[in-house]
This record gives C-alpha cells, structure tokens and sequence, in this order.
C-alpha cells in the first residue's frame, strides 16, 4: 500500500493541544476568574467595615465584577478554543500557504531519505 505524502510536514509548533490539556487550561482559566470573583467579595466586605471615600463607586464596580465573572468563567470554561483557520495568527499564514509551491523546490526521495545530524 503506498501512503500519498502531504504537501508540507507537519510542524510541532502548529499541531493541535491534545484534549486533555485544553480541557484543563479551561479549568484553570474558571477556577482563576472564580477566585477573582471571590476576591472581589472580599474586598467590597473590608471596604464597607473601613469606611472609605467613595464607597458607592467602589462597591458598585466591585458588585458588577462579582455578577459578571461567574457568568463570563462559565462561557469560556464551556467554550472550546478557536478552529486553526480561525486563529489571529494564522490569518496571514494562510493567505500564504494557499499558493501552490514551486515544484522545483520539492525534495527528490533520496534527498528526503538522507539523515540529518544534528551537533549539540
């Protein structure tokens, strides 16, 4: 059976982040905004027992963060990250990468077949 070979390798640095790990970015990323959240509690709680200037202002944002943090941690914690052809930084890749390549630039098999030696 012969096996057809892609245009271009596929590089490490474009492979996609596997399951697992996108999973726990995204959990991560609920239990920081979470924390935040809470954080925010906390501090409306010592500012009103200190009796700053300005409480109304200070509480008011600080209660509007502590409204929309859960809401907006639970939209990216279920939200899965963007497809590769979506991504800002392949925006301009791709235009490049849509052209044919010069097929006199491609490797011959025996050059392909040749070990590369890497000194460290």
């Amino acid at each position: 059976m012969v096996m057809g070979r892609r245009a271009k390798p596929q590089l490490i640095t474009t492979a996609e982040r596997s399951p697992e790990e996108e999973l726990r970015s995204r959990e991560r990323r609920y239990v920081v905004m979470m924390l935040l959240r809470g954080l925010c509690v906390i501090v409306a709680a010592v500012l009103v027992t200190a009796k700053v200037p300005l409480l109304w202002l200070w509480l008011s944002l600080l209660l509007a963060a502590a409204v929309v943090l859960p809401w907006s941690a639970v939209l990216l914690a279920n939200d899965k990250g963007p497809r590769p052809e979506h991504r800002f930084r392949n925006k301009f890749k791709g235009r490049q990468e849509q052209s044919h390549p010069d097929p006199s630039h491609a490797l011959t098999d025996r050059e392909h077949a040749k070990p590369k030696v890497i000194d460290l």
